[in-house]
């Protein structure tokens, strides 16, 4: 499945809401995508992006490892659903969004919570998923000053 399309339904299921178990199950499967995501652009995304694409993969796999990981049906797991990444922009742009989202459901979380076990988890799940946004906005940034600096070389070229 597309990256867009999967970051989507990742969205409407995190915003969805439901209790604590499901939010953290929804936020575990956005920082699982954005693992994915990261590790399809590493490997054949844009040579710029390829080393903050790693650097977003790692980050995304510590946001997984602070969690506990839900009890999902194999078929149920996003990440493992990606087959393509069409627009990388896009895409990114897309998931900088869902990142944004899973910071402030998990300060709801970390807000609510009755124990210190689930505060510090929201706690190092928010550093995680705030951490991975930051590798998102810096791919957008290596983007644009790509496609910036191609139009500049576009323009400099003498007519036939």
């Amino acid at each position: 499945m597309e990256a867009m399309r999967l970051i989507l339904t990742s969205r409407r299921a995190l915003a969805g809401g439901g209790g604590r178990t499901e939010i953290l199950t929804e936020v575990w499967q956005a920082q699982a995508l954005a693992q994915a995501i990261g590790s399809r652009l590493a490997v054949s995304g844009p040579p710029e992006l390829r080393g903050e694409a790693l650097g977003l993969t790692e980050l995304a796999g510590r946001g997984c490892g602070v969690l506990d990981a839900p009890d999902l049906d194999p078929g149920d797991l996003r990440a493992a659903q990606l087959t393509a990444l069409e627009d990388a922009r896009g895409a990114l742009l897309d998931l900088g969004g869902l990142l944004g989202e899973v910071g402030i459901a998990l300060v709801a979380l970390a807000s609510a919570a009755d124990d210190q076990g689930t505060y510090w988890q929201c706690m190092e799940a928010i550093d995680a998923a705030d951490e991975s946004r930051d590798r998102v906005l810096e791919m957008l940034r290596k983007l644009a000053a790509r496609e910036e600096r191609e139009e500049r070389e576009g323009a400099a070229l003498p007519e036939r």
